[in-house]
C-alpha cells in the first residue's frame, strides 16, 4: 500500500507526529532535499529505516534537532562546537559530538561509535517534529545508490511503498550536502566540505578560540 501524501502544514505535521509515535516511517522536506525518518523510541524504528532504504547497517545515520539545547542534551558540546553552532546553526553544518556520559543511543545509529553527527536544519518541518518527539534520525528520502529527491513526488516514486507518510512541502533546494566538523575531541577536524564555507568555519574557529584566551 502506498503511503498517505498530506500537505506539510500543521494538520499534516500533527498526522506525522502520531505516525511517528506508533513506529511508522515519514517523509519529509528539509533545507537541502527530502529526508525520511522515524523516531528514537519506537520499537525497531531504526531497522525499518534500514530496511527502506536498501541502507548498509555500517552507515551511520545523523539526528535533526529543534535547536542547539537539543543538541546539547545528546552530544558534548565544546566550546568551539558551541560557537560553530551558535553561527551556523541553523543551517548546513553537521557538528560530529561525543556523545554524553549517560548516551543511550542505539548502536545502529551510530555504526557502533561513541560519537553522533547533529544537525539544526534550516527548514520549520523536521524542526517542529524534532520539538514533539525530540531528535529525529533522518537520512536523504531514497533507496541507497539512488538520486536523492527534491519534491514529494519523487520521494513517492522511491519510497511510497516502503514508508507510511509523506509530507508534501514543495520543490526543496537541493544543492550542496551540509558541511561535516568533528568536534568529538581535540581541535576539531572537516571530514566533508560541503554548503559551508571552510574558511567561514575556520575563521568561527579561531574567534572561538581568542575569546577562550581573553584576546
Amino acid at each position: 500500500m502506498s503511503a498517505r501524501l498530506l500537505p506539510d502544514n500543521a494538520a499534516g505535521r500533527v498526522a506525522a507526529v502520531e505516525v511517528l509515535r506508533r513506529g511508522g516511517i515519514v517523509v519529509m522536506p528539509t533545507d537541502t532535499v527530502y529526508g525520511v525518518g522515524v523516531s528514537l523510541d519506537a520499537d525497531e524504528g531504526l531497522a525499518r529505516l534500514f530496511a527502506a532504504k536498501d541502507r548498509p547497517l555500517d552507515k551511520a545515520i545523523v539526528l535533526l534537532v529543534a535547536d542547539v539545547e537539543q543538541a546539547g542534551s545528546i552530544g558534548v558540546l565544546s566550546p568551539v562546537a558551541q560557537a560553530l553552532a551558535e553561527k551556523f546553526w541553523p543551517g548546513s553544518l553537521t557538528l560530529v559530538l561525543a556523545q554524553q556520559p549517560n548516551s543511550t543511543l542505539p548502536a545502529a545509529l551510530t555504526a557502533s561509535q561513541k560519537t553522533i553527527g547533529v544537525r539544526v536544519p534550516d527548514h520549520d518541518c523536521p524542526r517542529a517534529l524534532a520539538r514533539e518527539l525530540g531528535p529525529l534520525p533522518v537520512t536523504s528520502a531514497n533507496i541507497s545508490g539512488q538520486p536523492a529527491v527534491t519534491t514529494a513526488n519523487d520521494a513517492m516514486a522511491q519510497l511510497g511503498e516502503r514508508v507510511d507518510l509523506i509530507l508534501d512541502g514543495g520543490g526543496a533546494r537541493g544543492g550542496t550536502a551540509s558541511t561535516v566538523v568533528d568536534c568529538s575531541a581535540g581541535e576539531p577536524q572537516i571530514l566533508r566540505e560541503g554548503a559551508i564555507d571552510l574558511m567561514a568555519v575556520a575563521e568561527a574557529v579561531r574567534n572561538s578560540q581568542a575569546r577562550r584566551q581573553g584576546r
